[in-house]
């Protein structure tokens, strides 16, 4: 049976790579981008539908018809200016109403980006925010009229080409690459589109409850598409 996949992220690293893995996949015969600006893609599965996320009923009506959501949207500090309230309302407001409006469609499968180290009990502010993001979806589960699975993605520094500049960064990701074979297993770094790749494989299996993914189960779902 073929599905609607609904993105939320699609300019972002993992997010583009979604898309694309989506465009090529015969499992999903729709991919609806949800976005805040108009987004020009010429392609036959593809609908961009353009909201502002803050306006409840345009949201609810943009999830509709949503059989399995993949969030990848996120911000930085660099992005929001340090704002902490604007930062909270990209990461956490709106994949949390994302999947509290599909719910309410009847979607079952949602796949969000999250972090290595995630944790609400975390006293900085990154890792505690990611890790109240994943607990209100997890609520979302256990609720009876919740998803069927959540999917959770924990990539420790992701490698790969943004569409901003972040020097220091970059300089990151070139010694991950070159002393990877030092880096403890879970923190090891990993290329966006792997992170992608892995959620579309995931959202074509028969899960349910709550699975967590760090770098080896991410690896481990790919290894054969290398």
């Amino acid at each position: 049976m073929k599905r609607t996949a609904t993105l939320l992220g699609a300019t972002g690293l993992i997010g583009g790579h979604i898309l694309d893995f989506l465009k090529k996949d015969s499992a999903f015969d729709e991919v609806r981008i949800i976005v805040r600006r108009p987004l020009k893609i010429d392609h036959p599965k593809v609908k961009v539908v353009v909201i502002d996320f803050e306006d409840e009923a345009q949201f609810k009506s943009a999830m509709e018809g949503s059989d399995v959501v993949f969030c990848a949207i996120g911000t930085t500090q660099k992005k929001v200016k340090g704002d902490k309230k604007l930062y909270r309302t990209i990461d956490f407001d709106i994949p949390v109403n994302a999947a509290k409006h599909s719910i309410k469609y009847g979607c079952k499968q949602f796949l969000i980006v999250s972090s290595l180290g995630a944790d609400s009990k975390k006293k900085g502010f990154y890792l505690k925010l990611k890790g109240e993001v994943e607990d209100a979806l997890k609520e979302k589960v256990h609720s009876p009229v919740g998803f069927d699975s959540l999917s959770i993605f924990r990539p420790s520094l992701l490698l790969g080409d943004r569409s901003e500049s972040r020097i220091a960064e970059g300089i990151g990701q070139f010694f991950s690459k070159a002393l990877k074979f030092l880096i403890p297993g879970n923190y090891k770094p990993i290329e966006g589109k792997d992170v992608a790749k892995a959620m579309v494989e995931v959202a074509k299996l028969d899960k349910k409850g709550v699975e967590i993914y760090h770098y080896e189960e991410m690896e481990g779902l790919i290894k054969n598409e290398k």
